[in-house]
């Protein structure tokens, strides 16, 4: 089962975090963190707290599961809010600054194959259960149905 993660209004620029996020995508997430970390880049930090909350939402959605296998599914960038700012220039003008902000959004899950296994671990488990369940509870005779006094209409 996939997990999201989302950072809205994030203030850089789209474009630059595109360029993190086009690095990311389809990687294992423990290569994923690793790149990140390392990475000289500075939306790399808040991208990096954004893989960590989606691994922390996905073991949450599948009661603290294996994570080893873990790819970045989806990433993508969307714009966020621009501040329009003025900035002083020659002859009394004002130039327009535009300060961008970006929405990144975030979606885990584990590979094809891994996924196969995982629906194996849980079928086995369910069926433990059902047998341990059947050995544990003995068999329960029912009980004869009451009989009831038939009332004669008149």
């Amino acid at each position: 089962m996939e997990a999201v993660a989302k950072l809205r209004n994030y203030p850089t620029s789209p474009r630059k975090m595109r360029l993190l996020a086009d690095l990311i995508r389809g990687h294992k997430v423990e290569q994923v963190l690793a790149e990140l970390e390392h990475n000289p880049k500075h939306p790399a930090v808040p991208l990096r707290k954004l893989v960590l909350s989606a691994i922390s939402n996905w073991k949450q959605a599948n009661e603290g599961g294996d994570e080893t296998g873990l790819v970045v599914k989806t990433i993508f960038v969307d714009e966020g809010r621009t501040l329009k700012r003025m900035r002083p220039a020659p002859q009394g003008r004002g130039y327009r600054v535009r300060k961008r902000s970006n929405h990144v959004t975030i979606i885990v899950d584990v590979k094809g194959e891994d996924k196969k296994a995982v629906k194996k671990t849980k079928a086995a488990a369910k069926e433990t259960e059902a047998v341990t369940e059947k050995k544990a509870a003995p068999a329960k005779k029912k009980a004869p149905a009451k009989k009831t006094k038939e009332t004669k209409n008149a």
